[in-house]
């Protein structure tokens, strides 16, 4: 199998294979390629049961349909791929302990030769000393915290053993790109001056907030008010009332919806705060159909100015095709049929571990020697050929694709239950905010982005 073409989408039709199908949580799923030296296993940790399901789902389908393709196609340097599937929310929320647990349970286990995770920062604060003390490969579709793989900002702090081994990368970009992108499309775009600063005193809703408010301040916004309000908060109302007094003419929320995104917008509209709602891709995480996601909690009318950054690539060259396949592939599955903004992300976080196998296979004696010839074919440089395009990690593990894309909620869409449109993407190509330093744009709306430092 020529991996790369698969992973590029250069194969136009594809029969999918069945043997891969999301289910239930942490069920395993496999093809029968029959491939002769038989199964290993590409672990997934994911938030993916009650409300924070919405987040982790639509990734765990990403990784899926790849190893679903991988099988199909005949497997992968002789071998056949399976999943193993952790789910670490706790009542809804993703949990810390529950996600070092998982990571325990993956490194454990010989014939996992890398992981897709997770999706919060904070729970891969937990586990990438645990992934990278084992040497573990791991690849998130969507950490955004700075803090974990930059050592300016603390990273070393989570491969104190191993300093030098870089096992965790990741192809979102970073919250000091995310934040400050919002906050230059809120003053510059939507004309936007004295914004509410609401965060869910977490690892990535504190951070992402915190480099919003000093680029919008920086602009010339004011900041309202900034609160932190716990992820345990339900009753919003106290300071929606209070920022009111304010006059705010915006309100971004620094957090995940989880926490309460899609319950303080439900009940900013039930106060009649009626200003543009913004936040970070912790907010967009579905449809107005599906469970847990922002639009289905507040309502499609009541998120109909509701904006929302992601931190990968939004309009990459195959797309559709993408698309296209995903929506075949999972198209008798209850929820979350059609690709999320993370989907894609994670379907590139397994193709780089598939094409790091690859290039591994041939020459490892035993499973510890494949383990960690994978995680050594991750290395700053090496380019891996993607549904994103291609990709490459530099010296901390950070993705080459330094861009952010933008969506806007149309209440009209998926039968008047409201979803998520594109808007734009911007390719940052290494700028973050700051006085010498303003991210622009490079890309037009709905077009494909420059490549950075083109």
């Amino acid at each position: 199998m020529e991996l790369r073409k698969l992973a590029a989408l250069a194969v136009g039709t594809m029969v999918l294979a069945a043997a891969c199908q999301a289910g239930a949580p942490g069920s395993p799923s496999a093809g029968a390629s029959g491939a002769a030296k038989g199964t290993l296993k590409i672990g997934v940790t994911l938030p993916l049961s009650g409300g924070a399901r919405a987040d982790g789902a639509p990734a765990l389908r990403g990784v899926e349909l790849a190893v679903a393709e991988a099988n199909e196609a005949g497997g992968v340097g002789g071998y056949n791929l399976e999943l193993s599937v952790l789910d670490h929310a706790v009542n809804g929320k993703y949990n810390e302990q529950q996600g070092a647990k998982d990571m325990q349970t993956l490194v454990g286990d010989t014939s996992v030769i890398g992981a897709v995770g997770p999706y919060n920062s904070a729970v891969a604060k937990v586990q990438i000393p645990i992934s990278n003390d084992a040497g573990l490969l791991q690849c998130s579709p969507a950490n955004t915290n700075e803090g974990l793989t930059k050592p300016d900002f603390g990273a070393l702090d989570y491969r104190k053993n191993f300093p030098d081994r870089i096992n965790y990368v990741r192809v979102a970009t970073t919250d000091d790109i995310q934040g400050p992108a919002m906050s230059a499309y809120a003053y510059n775009d939507l004309g936007l001056r004295n914004i509410l600063v609401v965060d869910d005193v977490t690892t990535f809703g504190t951070g992402v907030a915190d480099n919003f408010q000093k680029e919008f301040e920086r602009l010339g916004g004011t900041t309202a008010d900034r609160i932190g309000a716990n992820a345990d908060t339900t009753d919003f109302v106290p300071i929606i009332t209070a920022a009111k007094e304010k006059n705010p003419d915006g309100v971004y929320y620094g957090g995940v919806v989880p926490s309460g995104g899609g319950l303080l917008l439900k009940q900013m509209a039930q106060q009649g705060l009626d200003v543009p709602f913004l936040g970070p891709d912790g907010i967009k995480n579905g449809s107005g159909e599906d469970e847990g996601a922002l639009i289905q909690i507040a309502g499609s009318d009541e998120s109909k100015n509701s904006y929302a950054t992601v931190a990968a690539i939004g309009d990459f060259p195959a797309k559709a095709e993408f698309d296209g396949r995903f929506t075949e592939h999972f198209k008798d599955e209850s929820d979350f049929k059609t690709p999320g903004a993370y989907s894609g992300p994670a379907y590139a976080c397994a193709t780089i571990i598939l094409e790091a196998l690859e290039k591994a296979a041939a020459g490892a004696a035993d499973m510890a020697a494949l383990r960690e010839a994978v995680r050594a074919n991750v290395t700053a440089g090496t380019a891996f050929e993607t549904v994103l395009g291609s990709v490459t990690f530099d010296e901390n593990g950070d993705t080459s694709q330094l861009i952010i894309s933008f969506y806007k909620v149309d209440p009209a869409l998926k039968n008047g239950k409201g979803d998520w449109v594109f808007i734009e993407q911007q390719d940052f190509g290494g700028a973050v905010g700051g006085a010498e330093g303003s991210p622009e744009a490079s890309g037009e709306a709905g077009g494909s982005p420059e490549a950075s430092g083109s």
